[in-house]
């Protein structure tokens, strides 16, 4: 649920320094009130730092931010009591039940009396963890302690929940099924800014940032991110007798960027995605252009850019730039 253009998360030229070491770089940054908003970028983005900037237990080098109308940097502990955080490793104690967990961090945020019974009982329900109150954290599986990790980040009913990476490392029904409840909390009115690696992640926010040592090179819709990568997109499967492999794509490559019209080659496994001015125009030209070394396509279809191609695009772009 979108609560118009109210912004609840505001930075101001925010920058961190680490020694020498610049992670975030001038972010300039806006969530509106009710939104999920995505950050992805590679490793080392300086997507973590961000949040714990705005998450008030990591102070910036310079620059500001208001979060849920408070100054950053005067007013850190009141953001506190606003947010949700979820950290890549979230401090579950393993030695406690899951509603011990639930309980402890209930005491932590001051939550108490039926407020608390009634906000536990829902968020196990939510979380679908009621049949497991009485199993240990560390005893439950990836999913289930991400879930869990959750359900202890919103006991104190925040209005801005931050998640760094929340899914790494866990299958894909639970990824799925954590999905699942952040789109409840969204038309709850929960504010969202996730990490994630995951561009099919990255597609079910309403916008997304992308960073780039430390910033902020881009950001839109999902939509409007794929639209700045120009051209249209063919997908097909080269294939040779006498070449294989990382050989095989590594060639095709080499000849495909020479051609005219071609403006972008990425590689996904066994299969080549080629960006050209015109998919009609262009084809029989590459096919000969390949056939000329032996090489034949073939599960050839057009087809239209995901959020992974434009992130390629995009990274790559900014390395050779």
């Amino acid at each position: 649920m979108n609560n118009g253009n109210e912004l609840i998360i505001k930075t101001e030229n925010l920058i961190k320094h680490f020694g020498h070491i610049v992670a975030v770089d001038g972010l300039q940054l806006e969530v509106r009130k009710g939104e999920i908003f995505g950050l992805v970028g590679p490793d080392g983005a300086g997507k973590t730092t961000t949040i714990r900037m705005l998450a008030g237990i990591m102070d910036p080098t310079s620059g500001n931010a208001t979060i849920a109308g408070f100054n950053l940097r005067k007013e850190s502990e009141r953001i506190k009591e606003h947010i949700g955080y979820m950290a890549q490793q979230f401090a579950l104690y393993g030695d406690l039940t899951v509603l011990e967990n639930l309980n402890f961090f209930a005491d932590v945020f001051g939550v108490r009396g039926q407020v608390r019974r009634e906000r536990i009982e829902r968020l196990l329900n939510f979380a679908r963890l009621t049949e497991f109150t009485n199993r240990r954290a560390g005893q439950l599986s990836g999913g289930m302690k991400k879930k869990l990790g959750l359900a202890c980040a919103l006991i104190h009913a925040p209005d801005i929940l931050y998640l760094d990476e929340p899914t790494t490392g866990v299958d894909p029904v639970s990824r799925r099924e954590f999905w699942d409840i952040l789109a409840g909390l969204h038309v709850d009115g929960t504010t969202i800014l996730v990490s994630t690696p995951y561009m099919d992640e990255a597609e079910r926010c309403g916008r997304v940032g992308l960073m780039y040592n430390g910033r902020l090179i881009e950001h839109g819709t999902p939509q409007e991110i794929k639209a700045l990568i120009p051209g249209e997109l063919m997908e097909f499967k080269p294939e040779s007798t006498r070449l294989f492999g990382v050989g095989l794509l590594r060639q095709a490559n080499q000849i495909l960027s020479r051609q005219a019209g071609v403006l972008e080659v990425q590689t996904y496994g066994d299969l080549m995605h080629v960006f050209v001015d015109n998919i009609e125009q262009r084809r029989s030209q590459l096919e000969a252009a390949l056939a000329a070394q032996q090489i034949s396509i073939t599960n050839f279809r057009q087809t239209v850019p995901r959020m992974e191609e434009a992130f390629i695009s995009l990274i790559g772009k900014m390395e050779k730039a």
